[in-house]
């Protein structure tokens, strides 16, 4: 290992990659969404985090995951999950629906991918199914600081509809949350284009959920509030057409070299050099290998950096991401 210097893994809060909680209470909000509170056992603080963020959880099969923060950001006694039991899982969302309270997991640092921009005239979040718990915390803030705030809740039924009571009874959220269930796909389209006509170029739109409707949302609210003011986290990894791939050069900001071929990411290629990478999900949505580009043009193929942040070229996501010119000079971050 080269043993570089890494920005500090709890630069926003205590908790650092690695870190054992205890899961201190278990809450059925649907037949197939459980909300996991977690905590430390010596009784430390846990936050507070940014709003948006998602953590690392690796659970009793040493499975990891990566889930995000749907609590209050100031809340720093625990923090929340919630987990849906995925009908095709591969042993990440069962193992966690086996947990029991009392049991010992592992965590790593928030990390947000979302987040909330400051001087929105407006902030509509629009969320769908398990897509409500990024949104969910990003509500909390957005009350706390008193900022103009909608969230629309689109979900099949109110039986899956998670935290259905807590939007709809706190005073918090009564008045600026819509739930929406048992829309057709016309219906969700009307739902959307109502909250578009609220909105100005001044305004920002938080949105997740499945691809194929967060491609929906963008469709309908791009043209009102602009590319660079839809902020959208994924939950799965872009399909790639990996036929055209050449390879190319990378060089570290610490002169280092490396040939990237076309059937290998530089994400690997660091790595088999014993070049130290923080990495989590390798599909190019967690944001965790992200990296700055001091030289050359990289080619995105991620689902975690913003367009803004694409259009920018100054950072790429190592483990999907390649190179539009022949050599890049990256910093790792």
């Amino acid at each position: 290992m080269l043993g570089r210097q890494r920005r500090p893994l709890h630069a926003l809060g205590v908790v650092v990659s690695g870190s054992k909680v205890v899961v201190s209470a278990i809450v059925s909000e649907t037949p197939s969404i459980r909300l996991l509170r977690l905590a430390r056992e010596d009784g430390a603080p846990l936050g507070p985090y940014r709003a948006g963020a998602h953590i690392d959880v690796t659970g009793p099969t040493g499975i990891l995951r990566q889930y995000s923060l749907c609590g209050p950001p100031a809340e720093t006694a625990t923090l929340a999950i919630a987990v849906k039991l995925e009908p095709e899982s591969r042993g990440g969302s069962a193992a966690l629906h086996r947990l029991c309270e009392g049991d010992i997991i592992e965590i790593g640092e928030p990390r947000n991918i979302l987040g909330i921009v400051s001087g929105a005239d407006r902030h509509a979040l629009i969320a769908a199914g398990i897509g409500i718990t990024p949104l969910l915390s990003m509500a909390y803030e957005l009350y706390s600081s008193g900022a103009d705030f909608t969230l629309d809740y689109i979900c099949r039924d109110r039986v899956e509809t998670a935290f259905a009571d807590l939007l709809e009874n706190r005073a918090e959220f009564r008045d600026r949350v819509r739930l929406h269930t048992g829309l057709s796909r016309d219906e969700q389209r009307e739902v959307l284009e109502s909250v578009a006509a609220t909105l100005t170029r001044d305004s920002v739109v938080y949105t997740c959920g499945p691809t194929g409707f967060m491609g929906t949302v963008a469709e309908i609210v791009t043209p009102v509030v602009g590319e660079t003011n839809l902020h959208t986290e994924y939950f799965e990894a872009a399909e790639i057409d990996i036929s055209g791939d050449t390879a190319f050069t990378v060089e570290l900001d610490t002169g280092e070299s490396f040939e990237i071929p076309a059937d290998r990411s530089i994400l690997s290629v660091l790595e088999d050099n014993g070049v130290d990478v923080f990495k989590s999900c390798e599909e190019g949505i967690c944001g965790s290998c992200v990296s700055n580009v001091l030289e050359g043009e990289p080619e995105h193929r991620d689902n975690c950096l913003s367009v803004a942040d694409k259009a920018a070229g100054n950072q790429m996501a190592l483990c999907v991401s390649r190179s539009k010119s022949p050599k890049l000079v990256i910093e790792l971050i």
